[in-house]
């Protein structure tokens, strides 16, 4: 039986680790041991081990006795875990979204032998797959467009929102500028801009605005237009915009009565207990990706895939746990089975571009109830 670990026993981390005992020996590491009794109470065939994954000579020794390993560390750490992991010529599917270039690593993967799906999760993951996907399908692309969020199902005073991955790479969102393909050329523009309405069958009217989603599809994608917005309730934007702009995502610390400290910091502090999901909360995801282009006969097609996915009640699941963590606990068995096996470092396009891959991945999914419907129209 193939071992696998998994680096990260947060809200992501602890369900994929959970998922993946249907196939394999789990063992979940975390800093916190009241964190990983908590999140596997209930699953004593699940190894713990408490360490600091901060510490990338340590990550390197931890996974060297594994055969995959699971990326779920928050963003600022990921470059530096999967560097490690790499250094230990290990296999892995990672979900960390670290905000460098993950093809810095793609010459030690390969030096090394092995492979790495990174951004492997809903958007980025899934929404790279279906771009890859019709990229290696259609004739040409001429768009492609992501719109996506994780939101509360109750909305609540002052945030209407809720945290439903690592807080501190929400804010990320906020503050990283946004980078588009527009007419064939890369434009900045500021996160939080470009604001639109746009309604949803079983939500209603969301606001999208500017994130840096694009990620990895601006290099491999050959199209002359793509962007992606994130989705909130109506009047978030307004709320993180008077946040930023006052400083408060600052991370230059400042001298408050002799002791430093960073803006973002002291936001922290204060803003992730209110966004905390509280037990017995639910949340909703919610993506739509359109693809358009033309055929190999010619003809104008748009592509469209949505995604509606709501928190797992019976099993206490989130829904970005759900559609983030399954999509990433299909990525390690695409690696565990053969299916995939391009040594260096692979964003999800690549794994789209092998339709029997594309395939595996939904049907992974359909089999936990997370299903993306697709609609084609020609011209």
């Amino acid at each position: 039986m193939k071992r696998i670990i998994v680096l990260g026993a947060g809200l992501v981390g602890k369900e994929m680790a959970k998922d993946l005992t249907k196939y394999y020996d789990v063992t979940s590491v975390d800093r916190s041991e009241a964190a990983l009794n908590s999140a596997f109470k209930d699953y004593p065939q699940i190894k713990t081990i408490v360490a600091d994954l901060s510490d990338p000579v340590r990550i390197t020794r931890l996974v060297e006795p594994f055969d995959i390993v699971v990326g779920a560390v928050p963003g600022f750490m990921g470059k530096a875990t999967l560097k490690a992991v790499l250094e230990a010529g290990r296999d892995i599917v990672d979900i960390a979204f670290f905000p460098e270039d993950p093809f810095d690593l793609d010459g030690l993967a390969k030096a090394k032998g092995v492979t790495a799906l990174v951004d492997f999760g809903v958007a980025p993951g899934m929404s790279n797959m279906f771009a890859g996907y019709h990229q290696k399908q259609m004739a040409t692309l001429s768009k492609v467009e992501i719109l996506v969020g994780g939101l509360p199902v109750v909305r609540e005073f002052p945030f209407e929102y809720k945290a439903v991955f690592s807080p501190i790479d929400v804010i990320e969102e906020y503050t990283r500028p946004a980078r588009y393909i527009e007419n064939g050329h890369e434009v900045v523009r500021t996160a939080l801009s470009d604001a639109e309405l746009l309604f949803f069958p079983g939500i209603g009217t969301l606001e999208s605005f500017n994130t840096d989603g694009l990620r990895s599809l601006a290099k491999t994608i050959r199209c002359p237009n793509m962007k992606e917005k994130t989705l909130r309730f109506p009047g978030h934007i307004r709320l993180m915009e008077m946040l930023r702009e006052s400083g408060f995502f600052d991370k230059t610390p400042i001298d408050v009565h002799g002791v430093m400290i960073s803006p973002l910091e002291f936001t922290s502090r204060v803003m992730f207990p209110k966004w905390q999901l509280k037990p017995g909360e639910e949340d909703f995801t919610v993506m739509r990706v359109i693809v358009e282009g033309d055929d190999a006969q010619g003809r104008r097609e748009t592509v469209t895939y949505d995604l509606l996915d709501r928190f797992d009640a019976k099993n206490k699941v989130t829904s970005m746990a759900r559609t983030t963590g399954y999509t990433g606990t299909a990525g390690v068995r695409l690696l565990a089975e053969g299916k995939f096996k391009r040594p260096g470092v692979n964003p999800p396009e690549f794994v789209g571009e092998v339709p029997e891959c594309l395939e595996f991945v939904l049907a992974h999914l359909a089999e936990r109830d997370i299903r993306y419907e697709k609609t084609v129209s020609r011209t």
